[in-house]
């Protein structure tokens, strides 16, 4: 067992690599190095209750017992030395004999320079809290990109009573890694709520009033007014720090073996979206960006980098995913970008019930409902018992 271990992250997989390390009998040093200033706390309320008001920023934070820990909060890594065992974080050099790698995500920026106000992403607490106090009634919001978040902070604003309040989405239908019947339904679900949803858009450009935004261009000439805009891109890796430090690292993301161990350096390992691991379903490593696999691989990250060789636990879980939009909880298990073809098996059309299965040839690699949890545990269940 390593006798200083140093967490690199201040999200959700370096709060549990915290937790684990010390409820599995850690007693050597434990530093927690994370660029926010804040303690951990749950990103999944920062589109729905923290954005409405429902929750203020102290109730977000991660709960559990008081882990004991040099917490190092607002400094950001710089720097990895794998040879020498010494992590770089602001100007100090930090030793290591164990090393968890938790930098999570960032939201993607818009590939050109706006030189506007009036922009928002969505990832950190004062993303959300800055939104907040900005997207009011009489406001209006244009969201470019409709995915989970751009769908989820689309029902939350309407609930706010924003009432012009658009989604422009490149592909021809809403969540687009969801597949298509997903999708479709989302698209009628936000329009019966009075969100102009508009599919097949690209955006040209933005135009601006005394350094304000003030619209959105799209490609086809249309102008669409804006107060606010949420650029809803994706994320990308807070990786750029470990170039040139020897790791491997596919689009970004450190690769890791099927015990959360980083290729090629066994006393580091990595969890969350920032890592990307071996799973039966996929060619190549994958990253998921969802809660309970940043949660899972946290713990497994820690208990994996304290144990011996021959006691190690490989990473089996199923990625599950849920999404509160309107009245709607939308829940998935598996990995749904590995299906070619998405099925229907239970549709209530004169309700909001849905179930559909994702399939790769004849084989099962995940499913999506519409308000059935109960369904989706079983296919949970299914998929884990596949993967034992």
């Amino acid at each position: 067992m390593p006798e200083r271990i140093v967490i690199v992250g201040g999200g959700l997989a370096a709060h549990r690599a915290a937790h684990t390390a010390r409820r599995e009998g850690f007693a050597g040093e434990l530093v927690v190095i994370s660029d926010e200033a804040r303690a951990p706390y749950d990103r999944p309320p920062l589109s729905k209750q923290l954005l409405a008001g429902a929750l203020a920023p102290e109730q977000v934070t991660l709960p559990g017992p008081e882990i004991e820990c040099d917490w190092r909060l607002g400094v950001a890594a710089t720097g990895l030395d794998l040879a020498a065992g010494v992590l770089y974080a602001g100007e100090e050099a930090v030793p290591y004999d164990g090393l968890i790698l938790a930098t999570g995500r960032r939201a993607r920026p818009w590939p050109a320079p706006l030189g506007l106000s009036g922009f928002h992403t969505l990832r950190r607490l004062e993303d959300s809290l800055a939104l907040a106090e900005v997207a009011r009634p009489g406001t209006s919001v244009v969201i470019v990109g409709g995915g989970f978040i751009g769908c989820e902070v689309a029902a939350t604003l309407r609930g706010l009573g924003v009432e012009a309040v658009t989604i422009v989405e490149i592909a021809p239908y809403l969540m687009p890694v969801a597949g298509p019947e997903v999708g479709e339904r989302a698209v009628r679900l936000h329009r019966n709520h009075g969100v102009d949803v508009r599919l097949g858009a690209s955006v040209e450009g933005f135009d601006g009033v005394n350094g304000a935004v003030c619209a959105v261009r799209l490609a086809d000439g249309e102008r669409l007014e804006a107060d606010v805009v949420l650029l809803a891109l994706g994320a990308i890796p807070n990786t750029e720090w470990l170039a040139g430090s020897g790791l491997t690292l596919e689009r970004g993301a450190v690769v890791v073996d099927e015990h959360c161990l980083a290729v090629g350096a066994q006393n580091v390992a990595a969890a969350g979206d920032m890592a990307a691991f071996p799973h039966p379903h996929a060619a190549g490593p994958v990253s998921i960006e969802h809660w309970a696999t940043a949660r899972e691989m946290g713990a497994l990250a820690a208990h994996n980098l304290m144990v011996a060789a021959g006691e190690r636990t490989p990473f089996r879980a199923v990625p599950t995913f849920w999404s509160d939009q309107y009245d709607h909880k939308i829940k998935s298990a598996g990995l749904l970008t590995a299906a070619d073809a998405f099925t229907v098996v239970e549709d209530d059309p004169d309700g909001p019930g849905l179930v559909i299965e994702a399939r790769r040839g004849e084989e099962l690699v995940g499913a999506i409902g519409f308000n059935r949890p109960r369904a989706l545990i079983d296919y949970q269940r299914t998929l884990a018992e596949a993967l034992a």
